[in-house]
């Protein structure tokens, strides 16, 4: 299955700021290198409400999924 790069970066775009900002520095610095599994598992991620994956984000809500810890590393470091 090919993830398509595009969609994924627009799904990126969030409407809570905090959010859209942890983002911002993530495509910049990572997106780019992230192999088609990583890819795989942040476009699940991205399905999650904002508030939600912001509560992943920052650490006040436990991580839904075994799959997207690894996502959530990488969006916490930015």
């Amino acid at each position: 299955m090919t993830i398509n790069k595009g969609r994924v970066r627009w799904q990126c775009r969030r409407a809570l700021l905090e959010l859209d900002l942890v983002f911002a520095r993530f495509l910049e610095r990572e997106f780019d290198r992230l192999t088609d599994g990583q890819l795989a598992d942040l476009e699940d991620l991205l399905r999650c409400d904002d508030y939600q994956l912001w509560g992943m984000v920052n650490g006040s809500e436990p991580c839904g999924d075994d799959r997207w810890k690894e996502m959530i590393d990488l969006l916490r470091r930015q």
